[in-house]
């Protein structure tokens, strides 16, 4: 579904239905040079539901207009103004990486329009290394290279896919590669500068936080640390389960979701 937030066109994967303005909504927030298709499952399964879904693709990302958005805190605005625009008064917000940032700062921000949260591979703050943020400053393939395989288990890095099909560590690499020059740094640069000790839930909201226990980008000690910060948190931890947890344990994100949003 394409819209107009600011002048600029923007779009958002509704799960393949039409629902209600009226139906309870679900936001879902992309990481980090990635778009939409990422919750291409959960998206499907809660607007065959009857929840209104937008899986937005962030400014510059996907088929949304840019520049690509360098802070979290203008992240958070510019969903602020996607709700306002589709009339969304309150919505559960799911976010994965650096997507979880800028759900969190959304949730801080606008509680109001914050029904409930889900956090999956998160870590606050989020610092990225020298290395990865100058390659991805030079559009260097390394960059990409270095962050996919980070995201991914050992078993996932070796083929273990439950879903018959689908290399993850090819499929994560290309879905990196699709992201227009620059847009990867400057979300790098986002995760980079935030500062979670500027900005705290205060409202008691049921939130989700998953955790993978293989993940080396947002280690499960980080994602117990914001667990234990919220007010009202739930932890699933996915045994050997990386980063990139919506492609290795697709079913067990969707479960704990489901817990949680209805």
């Amino acid at each position: 579904m394409r819209f107009q937030v600011a002048g600029k066109t923007a779009f958002a994967g509704t799960g393949s239905t039409t629902a209600s303005s009226a139906a309870p909504s679900i936001v879902f927030i992309h990481g980090a040079g990635m778009d939409h298709t990422v919750w291409t499952l959960p998206s499907r399964y809660f607007a065959r539901q009857g929840y209104r879904v937008l899986a937005v693709d962030l400014p510059g990302h996907g088929r949304s207009d840019g520049p690509a958005l360098d802070r979290i805190e203008a992240m958070s605005d510019w969903l602020n103004a996607v709700c306002a625009a589709l009339d969304v008064d309150a919505a559960a917000i799911v976010g994965h990486s650096m997507g979880s940032l800028a759900a969190y700062r959304f949730a801080a921000d606008f509680p109001q329009r914050c029904r409930a949260l889900a956090l999956l591979g998160t870590s606050m703050p989020m610092p990225v290394t020298d290395m990865l943020l100058d390659a991805a400053r030079d559009n260097d393939h390394a960059a990409i290279e270095m962050a996919n395989a980070w995201s991914h288990s050992p078993a996932a890095a070796v083929g273990g896919n439950r879903n018959p099909g689908i290399w993850l560590m090819a499929a994560g690499e290309r879905l990196i590669e699709r992201a227009a020059a620059g847009v990867f740094h400057a979300d790098l640069a986002a995760c980079n500068a935030f500062d979670p000790t500027t900005v705290r839930i205060e409202v008691e909201i049921p939130t989700l936080v998953i955790a993978g226990d293989a993940d080396r980008m947002t280690p499960l000690r980080a994602g117990l640390d914001v667990a234990r910060s919220l007010p009202n948190a739930r932890v699933v931890t996915l045994a050997g389960c990386g980063h990139a947890m919506l492609g290795e344990r697709p079913n067990e994100v969707l479960d704990a979701l489901i817990e949680t949003l209805t």
